[in-house]
């Protein structure tokens, strides 16, 4: 897509990536602004959120490649929409990915509108995927690529979005950073929750769920209460480590009952209910145009899982895969996501 000249509004998170992306963008003669979007400013107890750091080092940037810099105000919107999906998806006993959301209504939505109404002509992300002609495609560093995260957007808005790190390595993006002298050239990658931190889940999730009730943590091959748990919400298909259960062969989430309030264990890594060849889907959502159930296509289970092949079949709204292989731990509330190459088609919510 040729705009040189157009006005490009950069979300800057004070991290390398973006800050890369808008030094890049100015070279090639786009009008950039750089914005930082508050989402998310509350500390919690033993953990002080970096969004006062985060939006100083974006600043900073800007002030190095002598662009414009916005903030954009979307904490309350953003609580609303990713993080209270996020609580009720859990309290639900699902496991939702909040990057997912966050990407659908705050990146490539409100962003989008937001900078569009400022007099953008386009929006550029650090994200490490591509786009042309409204398609996604995956990016040239496969163990980076974030078209996962990225499939819930629609087609309208990558037409008028820019992701330049799709050519990129990680590697690469750094040696860029530092031969540019950029600030945040070697600031370490953000990790834990998108938009809180260095802080687990369950840590977050104990702030704003009420208390939960301990329960028993069952041996499903013989029934016998093995230990307990302290919220069943906390617990996930396939999780082996935080069970607290001592001594012999490792045991591994293989399912939960929230009304009986118990997590149900195995040390057999072959159960029957932690591998799975047909996936349901639900809330399922196409970037332009909906799979083909006449071909195949490839399927991603979880960010950085391979990808295999799969047939689709269309049940009303919701959508079932035909995997080639079993796939361990597909869990409900996590996403599967739909290739046809290097073009992200969409996905869905596993059942």
């Amino acid at each position: 897509m040729d705009n040189i000249g157009a006005k490009v509004y950069v979300g800057m998170s004070g991290g390398v990536d973006s800050s890369l992306t808008a030094a890049l963008l100015k070279e090639r003669g786009y009008h950039v602004t750089g914005v930082y979007m508050k989402n998310w400013t509350q500390d919690l107890p033993g953990m002080k959120c970096p969004w006062a750091e985060d939006l100083a080092d974006a600043k900073r940037v800007a002030v190095q490649l002598g662009i414009d810099f916005k903030v954009f105000d979307f904490e309350t919107e953003y609580r609303e929409k990713v993080v209270q999906y996020m609580i009720d998806e859990y309290s639900a006993g699902r496991t939702p990915n909040p990057d997912i959301m966050c990407n659908q209504e705050v990146k490539f939505k409100l962003f989008l509108e937001a900078a569009l109404e400022d007099g953008a002509d386009m929006i550029a992300t650090g994200h490490y995927a591509g786009t042309k002609n409204g398609e996604l495609l995956r990016a040239k560093d496969d163990n980076k690529d974030q078209t996962y995260f990225l499939y819930r957007v629609r087609g309208e808005a990558l037409e008028k979005t820019l992701l330049p790190l799709g050519e990129f390595t990680k590697p690469e993006v750094r040696t860029m950073a530092e031969a540019r002298n950029l600030f945040t050239a070697s600031k370490k990658d953000s990790q834990g929750i998108c938009f809180v931190g260095r802080i687990g889940i369950r840590d977050f999730l104990k702030q704003f769920i009420p208390e939960q009730k301990p329960g028993k943590i069952i041996n499903q091959q013989t029934g016998e209460a093995v230990g307990y748990h302290d919220g069943a919400i906390f617990y996930t298909l396939g999780q082996r480590h935080g069970l607290n259960i001592g001594g012999g062969l490792p045991f591994y989430v293989c399912g939960k009952n929230m009304d009986k309030n118990e997590v149900y264990v195995t040390t057999n890594l072959n159960n029957g209910e932690l591998w799975t060849r047909e996936v349901e889907l639900s809330a399922v959502h196409w970037i332009n145009q909906p799979a083909d159930t006449t071909k195949s296509y490839q399927i991603r289970v979880r960010h950085r899982a391979p990808l295999i092949e799969s047939r689709i079949e269309f049940d009303g709204d919701n959508l079932t895969l035909k995997l080639s292989d079993e796939q361990r731990a597909v869990t409900p509330g996590q996403s599967v996501v739909i290739y046809d190459g290097q073009v992200c088609l969409g996905g869905g919510i596993v059942i």
